[in-house]
């Protein structure tokens, strides 16, 4: 089967070994092609991560990132978790644990427990430290205590970490449990870097570009909106079809285009991606990487992520999480959303009182509802501006009602009331922005 002349030139550089330095002029002659094939296979390339344009040294290969599993912790990130002192193995701290062992038994039964890449939580166990060591396990060393020279020389020999912490052994595993369990939940957080269309080069502008080069990229891709390069391939603006209006076609494009534009980069949220371009109402959001452009996300890619995130199961609580888990929808009158729960521990502040911030989650959760059950669309908050809130205590029944009081094609207005043993507790007024499709 036959390849065209751009797989030809993406399987080149996919052979080049990582550090080779390549050229668009350099493509061409070696591949025999045209300059302007050369440039879109390398700007696939880039895309595509296998290579890397650095200031001043030009394009470089290199080797794909991998994604990381981002629920392991390196030893290097428990020793900070622990506010540990390392004693040996400093060449190991790199990398991941699989697991933790907590050695508060006889060493015989403890060896079933002890794989390598796994941590050794103990204290003052000189034998337990070797043992460990040899099976390929860290050492983690709790209250402070030292080990022995020879053990030090071993974990360096091996290349395994070997940590002292002041900490006794529950406070250590709370404390790396605690950091797992918050990587899972950033695990969850969709970032830009997650739906950015994978080998897609965006259609772009420069700034030597006339206005009507623009009319021609639209007849060409069917957008009218561009993000603006410089010659080092830097975003400095974005034009579309009201900067553009009413201007000679011969005027460059530096001349209207809006300049700094608001981009992404690949570690923004979508949420907040989604945010900002219901905020500013954009169709297209540039996504950089020190300023240099790696792609663009449509107002379409985000709405498919957020549908999708909707879809998937949860595997960690947020606060947000454990504080809906109290509250239930009762069957409202069709025209409100209706919550009802009880005051928990977790919930109230020092004074022992429904804190604010519980207050406006679940304004936020029961205006959501609202617009959602009218609209049949996601959205993101535009404002909540809160009348009055009253203390509610601790074990008190608490029941939100959101009713819709205004709507529009892409809007929602949305009246909450919050009232405990049917006395009014708080009144808020919520807004937000539908995501059209």
């Amino acid at each position: 089967m036959s390849t065209t002349k751009h797989e030809q030139i993406l399987k080149y550089i996919e052979d080049l070994e990582v550090g080779n330095k390549i050229s668009v002029r350099q493509i061409a002659k070696v591949m025999e092609v045209s300059e302007g094939t050369a440039y879109r296979a390398i700007k696939e390339a880039e895309t595509r991560g296998i290579v890397s344009t650095i200031e001043r040294v030009g394009t470089v290969r290199i080797e794909k990132k991998q994604k990381k599993n981002i629920e392991r912790l390196t030893f290097a990130e428990v020793v900070n978790i622990v506010e540990g002192t390392v004693l040996g193995g400093k060449e190991g701290l790199h990398k991941t644990l699989s697991k933790f062992v907590i050695g508060a038994m006889e060493v015989d039964a403890m060896l079933r427990y002890i794989d390598r890449d796994s941590l050794m939580i103990v204290g003052n166990r000189e034998q337990v430290h070797k043992i460990s060591l040899e099976h390929g396990a860290a050492v983690l060393i709790t209250g402070g205590f030292d080990t022995t020279d020879d053990v030090k020389v071993l974990a360096d020999q091996l290349q395994l970490p070997i940590i002292s912490s002041a900490y006794d052994s529950f406070t250590i595993a709370t404390l790396i449990n605690r950091a797992i369990y918050d990587r899972l939940i950033k695990k969850e957080i969709l970032l830009v870097e997650d739906i950015l269309p994978a080998n897609v080069i965006p259609d772009v502008m420069y700034v030597g570009d006339t206005i009507q080069a623009w009319y021609r990229m639209v007849e060409e891709t069917g957008h009218t909106r561009f993000p603006v390069l410089d010659s080092g391939e830097r975003l400095v603006g974005i034009v579309t079809s009201k900067d553009v209006t009413g201007h000679d076609l011969e005027e460059p494009i530096e001349r209207v285009m809006t300049r700094s534009p608001i981009s992404a980069s690949g570690r923004t949220t979508v949420a907040y991606a989604a945010h900002m371009m219901v905020w500013e109402g954009f169709e297209l959001l540039p996504v950089v990487d020190h300023k240099r452009l790696v792609g663009v996300i449509s107002r379409q890619d985000v709405i498919r992520a957020m549908q999708h995130v909707q879809n998937q199961p949860q595997v960690a609580q947020t606060i947000q999480d454990i504080i809906l888990s109290h509250f239930k929808e009762e069957a409202g009158d069709g025209k409100s959303v209706v919550l009802s729960g009880v005051v928990t521990p977790q919930m109230t502040n020092q004074m022992g009182t429904m804190g604010p911030g519980v207050l406006m989650t679940l304004i936020n959760e029961a205006g959501t509802l609202a617009i959602r059950r009218l609209k049949n669309s996601d959205m993101v908050v535009e404002n909540v501006s809160v009348y009055f809130l009253k203390p509610i205590q601790i074990d008190a029944p608490v029941t939100v009602r959101a009713t819709i009081v205004d709507s529009g094609r892409k809007f929602g207005k949305v009246d909450v009331e919050i009232s405990s043993h049917g006395d009014l507790m708080g009144k808020a007024l919520y807004t937000a922005q539908v995501l059209e499709r």
